[in-house]
């Protein structure tokens, strides 16, 4: 697929993380084919990481729970047609599904694109409606490499990784009120993140407790711990069972404030989760915490530095993990509170940060 493209669609709806993971994609296609409009067809939950990106033309929402009731409800039909129509009326040159199933290839195929790529693995036969059908090897392992890969296949030719993720002056400001109203100093603090989408990808919250006292203790940095407004009890559990103080932002930070709160950190400690990914995109020091989900996917991209996990690199291409030796309780305090203390004194470069 050698044409100069003009009209590009990136389908990737979700999750936070994986979306994250995608931007070098993005970044690519903006630098190999500069004059061309790139649009993102994403949830609305989701959008606001993609606002103002410098890569980016246009957002296309798709609401896909309320679209999901198109069989039984006659307003979700309409805006299903309307997507659809949309998607029609755009004339991409190409659409690249970077989700993988049914419903985002059936879109892709309903654009009534010719040239359609997505993953060769796809799940749900989302693979059906792709014209360019891209493999997964060895690699490739990661998903920003194959990412890369996919979108090499439609023709971008600068693949050098970049994520590019803008911080928006009002989020920072906001971020810093959140900070100084609980005596948090804007250059010195910790960020821990508990919670995530699925339990059992969740390093218990007492060892995160011992390790906010380590961290307190040790680089005398003030701890700040984040999530959902759904997890905000964790992060109150969380916080009792800790001897230190730990400024609960669950539920109070939107997307927009939480990239500009990662961006100042001194340090983040987090889950496999999207807000993990956010902090390794910003390259702020981070340090990352495995259990089933395998790390040589998507871990943060070419820094080992910042993975705990066992055996990291030797799980091949599966996602996930049903080895029980693979159980994030396995992961100890001792071993995460080093990684800590690497990143910490490697004084990753946090100049110019907002």
């Amino acid at each position: 697929m050698a044409e100069n493209l003009k009209n590009i669609l990136i389908i990737k709806p979700s999750s936070l993380g994986d979306i994250v993971l995608a931007l070098p994609a993005l970044s690519a296609l903006r630098r190999s084919f500069p004059d061309a409009k790139i649009t993102w067809l994403v949830r609305p939950g989701f959008a606001p990481l993609l606002d103002n990106h410098p890569a980016l033309n246009d957002i296309i929402l798709f609401d896909r729970k309320f679209l999901g009731k198109a069989w039984y409800n006659c307003r979700a039909f309409a805006s299903l047609l309307t997507l659809i129509r949309r998607l029609r009326r755009a004339r991409f040159d190409a659409v690249i599904d970077l989700q993988g199933l049914f419903r985002t290839a059936s879109l892709a195929w309903l654009s009534g694109c010719r040239k359609r790529l997505g993953m060769a693995n796809a799940r749900e036969f989302a693979h059906i409606f792709y014209t360019h059908k891209v493999s997964q090897d060895q690699d490739c392992i990661h998903l920003v490499d194959y990412y890369l890969k996919i979108v090499r296949t439609a023709g971008a030719r600068d693949l050098d990784v970049h994520f590019d993720l803008p911080i928006d002056p009002v989020a920072a400001q906001e971020a810093k009120k959140l900070l100084t109203e609980r005596n948090i100093e804007l250059d010195n603090y910790a960020v821990l993140i508990p919670g995530s989408a699925h339990p059992d990808k969740c390093w218990p919250a007492e060892n995160f407790a011992a390790l906010a006292d380590k961290i307190s203790s040790q680089f005398a940095l003030s701890i700040v711990s984040t999530g959902t407004q759904s997890e905000k009890s964790l992060v109150a559990r969380l916080a009792a069972l800790a001897n230190v103080p730990i400024a609960n932002l669950a539920g109070m930070t939107d997307i927009s404030r939480l990239v500009a709160l990662l961006n100042s950190a001194t340090v983040v400690v987090s889950n496999d989760t999207g807000s993990g990914h956010i902090a390794a995109a910003l390259t702020t020091p981070v340090v990352m915490i495995f259990g089933r989900s395998n790390p040589a996917r998507v871990a943060p991209y070419k820094r080992a530095d910042c993975v705990v996990a066992l055996e990291p690199n030797t799980r091949g291409l599966k996602a996930d993990s049903p080895n029980p030796k693979h159980d994030i309780r396995v992961v100890t305090i001792a071993d995460v509170y080093e990684k800590v203390c690497s990143q910490i004194e490697r004084k990753s470069p946090q100049a110019d940060k907002v």
